[in-house]
C-alpha cells in the first residue's frame, strides 16, 4: 500500500512558517485522497498553527517531536516523559555562552515531550535574525559542530541539526527513524524531507526506508519542490 510521510518545516512550510494558501488547498485534498502521515521536531501546537486542523486531523498520523508525541484525529495517542540530563544541559549551556554568532534572543533551550530543541540565536528571534543565524551558520558550520561534539560526548544521547536554526537532541533512537515501527514490509512509502544530509534529522527515517527497501525519499529543496514531485502522485 502506497504511503506518503512528510516532514513539515522545510518541506510543507517555511521553516516556521504557515503553509502557502494555494499548496494547502492541493495538499488537504492530496491528505483525503492518500494515507499521509507527518513528521516533525516541532510540537503539536505548533504544527497546526503552520498546517491548519483540516490536515493535521485529516492525515493517519502526526508524528511530533521527532515521534515522541503521536497524534491521531487532534487527539494525543502517546507522549514520551523523557528529560534532558543536566550534565548535557550543562555542557550545551557552554557552546552558548562561548558561541561566536553575536546574537542571543532568549529560549535557547525548548523542551517538548521527548526531546529538547537547542538554538544559539534562540527561538525568539525575530524572522531577520533566523536569517542572520542561517547565513551565519552556513558559513561556519556551527550546529554541524556541536551536533558532532554532542554525539561523541554523550553516546547515549543523540544530537542531529533541524530545521534552520536549532538541533534536536533525544535519547538514543528517540529520532524520527523509531516510526518505521508502525509500517510493514509489504508498505509503499513516499518519504519527503528537507534534512536528508547525514548530519539531518531527517536522515535516520530516510536510512531505515532506505536500509529496508521500503521505498523512495525525497530530500526536498523547499515546500515548492515538495509540490512538483507531489503532482506525479495527485
Amino acid at each position: 500500500m502506497q504511503k506518503f510521510i512528510f516532514d513539515v518545516d522545510g518541506t510543507l512550510t517555511p521553516s516556521r512558517g504557515f503553509i502557502d494558501k494555494e499548496f494547502q488547498k492541493f495538499f488537504t485534498s492530496f491528505c483525503y485522497n492518500k494515507k499521509v502521515y507527518l513528521v516533525t521536531g516541532s510540537d503539536y501546537p505548533k504544527t497546526l498553527e503552520q498546517l491548519g486542523k483540516n490536515i493535521c486531523e485529516n492525515v493517519v498520523r502526526v508524528y511530533n517531536c521527532s515521534g515522541n508525541d503521536v497524534w491521531e484525529g487532534g487527539q494525543n495517542i502517546g507522549t514520551s516523559n523523557w528529560t534532558l540530563p543536566e550534565s548535557a544541559h550543562g555542557w550545551l549551556s557552554e557552546q552558548l555562552e562561548f558561541s561566536a554568532f553575536p546574537l542571543r534572543t532568549g529560549l535557547h533551550f525548548e523542551h517538548r515531550p521527548g526531546m529538547v530543541n537547542f538554538s544559539t540565536v534562540g527561538r525568539n528571534a525575530t524572522p531577520s535574525q533566523r536569517k542572520f543565524y542561517v547565513e551565519w551558520d552556513t558559513q561556519n558550520s556551527e550546529r554541524d559542530l556541536i551536533a558532532r561534539n554532542f554525539n561523541l560526548l554523550f553516546p547515549e544521547l543523540e544530537a542531529r541539526v533541524g530545521g534552520e536554526t536549532g538541533i534536536d537532541i533525544y535519547p538514543k533512537g528517540g529520532d524520527k527513524g523509531q516510526i518505521i515501527r508502525d509500517f510493514h514490509s509489504n508498505d509503499e512509502l513516499y518519504f519527503f524531507g528537507d534534512r536528508m544530509d547525514q548530519d539531518g534529522n531527517d536522515y535516520p527515517l530516510a536510512k531505515q526506508i532506505i536500509d529496508k527497501n521500503l521505498g523512495k525519499c525525497y530530500h526536498v529543496k523547499d515546500w515548492k519542490d515538495t509540490w512538483e514531485h507531489l503532482k506525479n502522485y495527485a
